[in-house]
């Protein structure tokens, strides 16, 4: 895989009433233009739930793209509601790539899963309010200090980064 036409993408559960998918796709787009051409998602709910699905959407309508599912441990769904199950297996089914670590869930997986994707990458598509104390915050300090060009979807920003 070639972190030069790579994107990760990064981003809260619960989104704002400022999200709109429109922006999201927009901003897939704008790299596929770029020449990107893989899609990496943590599989969380919320905004990776989000990104995976317009991947698959993109996909879906003759673009050249590949949707890369990085999970952080086997279990990650155990606690979604049956609807969001259903749709995270259904991602699971349809993404080019899925890397599922043996083990369940445990401390500092995420934050392992999130740094595996950003250095993977060249790009972020970010859902980041701000908020320092989070994973995305962390992520998106990560990726910035290693170069990645990220945009940020997020227009109500608790703070800058």
């Amino acid at each position: 895989m070639s972190r030069e036409i790579t994107c990760c993408f990064t981003g809260h559960r619960h989104l704002g009433s400022d999200f709109k998918k429109e922006n999201l796709k927009g901003a897939i787009e704008n790299l596929i233009e770029k020449g990107v051409k893989i899609f990496i998602a943590g599989g969380a709910l919320g905004f990776d739930t989000e990104a995976a699905l317009e991947v698959l959407r993109q996909k879906k309508a003759g673009k050249d793209v590949a949707l890369h599912i990085y999970a952080p441990c086997n279990n990650q769904a155990v606690r979604f509601s049956f609807k969001e199950k259903w749709i995270y297996k259904k991602i699971l089914k349809h993404a080019d790539y899925v890397d599922m670590p043996p083990q369940p869930y445990f401390n500092g997986c995420m934050k392992i899963r999130n740094y595996k994707m950003v250095d993977a990458s060249s790009y972020v598509i970010a859902y980041y309010t701000g908020e320092f104390k989070s994973g995305t915050g962390q992520t998106v300090r990560y990726a910035q200090r290693s170069g990645l060009e990220i945009t940020n979807l997020c227009t109500n920003l608790k703070e800058d980064f």
